[in-house]
Order: C-alpha cells, then sequence, then structure tokens
C-alpha cells in the first residue's frame, strides 16, 4: 500500500474533485485504487479506508453545494434515512466475502453501470427542470442503494445519481448534489462500525491524508460542476467506470 503522505494527498485530491463533480464521493475510484495498488488488501479494509474518506469528502462538498444552493432538502433527508439501515448492515457483511469475489462483484457492477449511462444519456439531460417526482420510489432504491454501496465501499453516488437523473427525473445538477447530501450520513453511519469492528485499525494515518485531499478537491470539484454539462457529466461517469471495471476484472480471467 502507498504510503507517502504526498502521494496519499494527491490520489484525495483527484478522488474528492472528480467524486464530486458527478456526485458520487469519489468512492468508485477510490475502491480500484486500492485493489490495484494491494493486490492483498482484504475487501473490509478497503471498504473502510473508502467509505470514510468518502464521508470527508461528501461533508466538504455538500457544504459547497449547499452555499449554491443545489440540494434537494426534502428528498435528501429521505434517501438518507430510508439508506442507513442497508448502509450498517452492508458494513457488517463485507468482512465475510472474499477478495476474489469482491473483485468479481465490483468490477461488473461498474461495467453495467457504464453500459447503462451510455445508452441512455442524452444532450437534454440538463435542460429539465426540478419538478415533482415519486418520492416512495427514491426511498425503495435508496434503501437498495444503501446497502450496495456500503458492501462495495464505493459511497452509493455511481448509483443514486443516474437513478436520480433517469428514475426521479432530476436535473443532473441537483441529483449530484443532493447525492452528496445523503452520502455524508450513510457514509458516516457505516464508517462508525468499520471503526467498531476493528477493520481500520492500523489505517487511519492513510485515511487521514487521503481525507485531507479530498477535502480541498470536493470544494474544487463543487465549483468546476457548474461549468460542465449534465451529459458531459454523466458520460465521463461512464467512461471511468467502464474502464476500472475492466481493470479489476482482468486478473480473474
Amino acid at each position: 500500500m502507498i504510503s507517502q503522505p504526498l502521494d496519499l494527498i494527491a490520489i484525495g485530491f483527484i478522488v474528492g474533485t472528480l467524486g464530486t463533480i458527478i456526485g458520487s464521493g469519489g468512492g468508485f475510484l477510490l475502491v480500484p485504487i486500492l485493489l490495484i495498488l494491494d493486490p492483498h488488501i482484504a475487501p473490509q479494509v478497503v471498504t473502510g479506508i473508502s467509505l470514510a474518506v468518502v464521508f470527508f469528502n461528501a461533508a466538504s462538498g455538500s457544504l459547497a453545494y449547499a452555499r449554491m444552493g443545489r440540494i434537494d432538502y426534502k428528498g435528501g433527508i429521505a434517501f438518507a434515512i430510508s439508506a442507513l439501515p442497508g448502509a450498517i448492515g452492508g458494513a457488517y457483511l463485507t468482512s465475510h466475502i472474499p477478495r476474489r469475489v469482491f473483485d468479481g462483484i465490483f468490477g461488473s457492477l461498474m461495467i453495467a453501470a457504464s453500459v447503462y449511462l451510455i445508452t441512455t444519456t442524452d444532450e437534454d439531460t440538463e435542460e429539465k427542470q426540478q419538478g415533482p417526482y415519486n418520492m416512495w420510489l427514491g426511498v425503495a432504491i435508496s434503501v437498495g442503494v444503501g446497502f450496495l454501496s456500503s458492501v462495495l465501499g464505493i459511497g452509493g453516488g455511481i448509483i443514486h445519481v443516474p437513478a436520480m437523473t433517469h428514475a426521479l427525473h432530476f436535473p443532473v445538477h441537483i441529483a449530484t448534489a443532493t447525492s452528496h447530501f445523503v452520502l455524508t450520513f450513510t457514509t458516516l453511519a457505516a464508517t462508525v462500525i468499520h471503526l467498531a469492528n476493528g477493520t481500520l485499525k492500523g489505517q487511519l494515518g492513510v485515511i487521514f491524508w487521503i481525507s485531507c485531499g479530498a477535502i480541498v478537491g470536493a470544494q474544487a470539484g463543487a465549483q468546476l460542476s457548474s461549468r460542465v454539462k449534465g451529459a458531459w457529466i454523466l458520460r465521463g461517469l461512464a467512461a471511468g467506470l467502464g474502464l476500472l471495471g475492466i481493470r479489476i476484472l482482468l486478473p480473474l480471467l
């Protein structure tokens, strides 16, 4: 595992910037980076580190998005509450998943999400205005997102943002900001579980330095997000997911 503070800060800055722009919290980037840097690291350690960093990233990004007035608080609070049980349960389950199985599930999910985004994103994505949406559908989606994202350590943004834009018809920039708001609560709950069960023992230094970079990167990402079209945010997310998914699956073939 890479341990130089400057290298960890740089990783955190990249994860924080890109994660905030697309509302994912950066876990979808950090998890594969950790998997690639240390082929023998246990899945629960990977997810624990990632969720802790995503918490600091999401908290920082949410503050920036709150100042911009882009968070849907009504939906965000409901989605966060419904996702919490799954996030807590997922944090406990991770320790029972073998590393090879974890890699297979994670890589396959990333490629599936990439294909979905590529085939459903169009230039009109950001043109729509915020309107009424099915709150109960959003709550149901959040239950599953909370569990799956906690198991994999990705925070859930790569699932939540596409779900909010396509199923709930959120404008992309509202979806990314609201997703970050939800992540603040779900990743905090999962991180507390990992701290309590000793998963993060000996990893606090790594978390600290990556989080320092992520906090700064989140502020930069929030500012840059205003200059990026919604369709390109989703396309960039799709490209990143596909490439990293392939990289993780290749050693398993």
